[in-house]
């Protein structure tokens, strides 16, 4: 068993994939969607399918950086009963089941605030969880949460996106742990036929400026972008494209085979359409 947590088991997940000369695919869901006992069957399916790290989504009410995919099952997870308490508890059980998978929560500050920051960071601790992911928080304001989270070895990862100022992302390189969050487009979380001719232009550039993992996330909706971007990037986030597979029948078969592909792509040794 892994005994490794926080910023240490995600780096160790980035490690191993480097010296495997593959990169680290990280599917995001949404807890307590279509309900609290499927979004655990459904993490189960991902992992099954070759996640290598999961983003857990905490519903909130105004998610502001996502689209109406992740829109509608936050709110269903809300309409459900979810609550952030009721979060912890899922990620408690999962780690239960999962002790190797590095979990993040990616959730909306105002819910952290409302729990407490040092009360949520330690409860993210006790739980198994290993880092968190807010879209809302800007470095320049996250001195107290960036303190709780060393203090429970959580990993607080930044996000960055195409029109990020260098100086700006100098900062988010070097205060990101575990990884920086590379959003893919200027705009909300979604599926999309293409990915952005200027993705590959982006990337070196924040290879500039950070030895670091790179993770890319935002619009990447079919295997053959994973395996575009993974010839890019250090990690592949996809949310919007997995949460759909959530609402479908058989929505455990659907994710897992999913992952599968998405794995499949980014490990083939073949050139593959990079959609650029």
């Amino acid at each position: 068993m892994n005994e490794q947590r926080g910023v240490e088991a995600i780096r160790a997940t980035f490690a191993a994939a480097r010296a495997a000369e593959r990169a680290v695919l990280i599917p995001y869901l949404t807890i307590g969607h279509p309900t609290l006992e499927r979004s655990l069957a459904l993490v189960d399916a991902a992992i099954e399918g070759g996640a290598d790290i999961i983003e857990l989504g905490i519903p909130f009410s105004d998610p502001l950086a996502d689209g109406p995919v992740i829109q509608r099952a936050t709110h269903a997870a809300l309409e459900g009963g979810a609550t952030v308490r009721g979060c912890l508890e899922t990620a408690a059980q999962l780690r239960a089941r999962h002790p190797r998978i590095p979990f993040l929560f990616m959730g909306y500050l105002n819910p952290i605030i409302a729990f407490g920051e040092a009360a949520f960071c330690r409860a993210c601790r006790e739980a198994g969880v290993d880092g968190l992911i807010v879209p809302d928080l800007p470095p320049e304001e996250a001195t107290d949460i960036e303190a709780r989270c060393r203090e429970n070895g959580l990993a607080l990862v930044y996000l960055a996106a195409p029109n990020t100022p260098d100086r700006r992302l100098r900062i988010i390189c070097e205060r990101s742990q575990g990884y920086v969050y590379l959003v893919s487009v200027t705009g909300t979380t979604g599926s999309r036929d293409s990915l952005p001719s200027d993705l590959p232009s982006f990337i070196a550039r924040v290879r500039a400026i950070t030895d670091g993992p790179i993770a890319v996330g935002f619009g990447i909706s079919t295997p053959e972008h994973a395996g575009a971007v993974a010839r890019l990037a250090d990690g592949v986030i996809v949310g919007s494209a997995v949460v759909e597979r959530c609402e479908r029948d058989r929505a455990e078969e659907e994710v897992q085979t999913f992952v599968s592909d998405l794995r499949g792509a980014m490990q083939r040794d073949d050139e593959l359409e990079a959609g650029f």
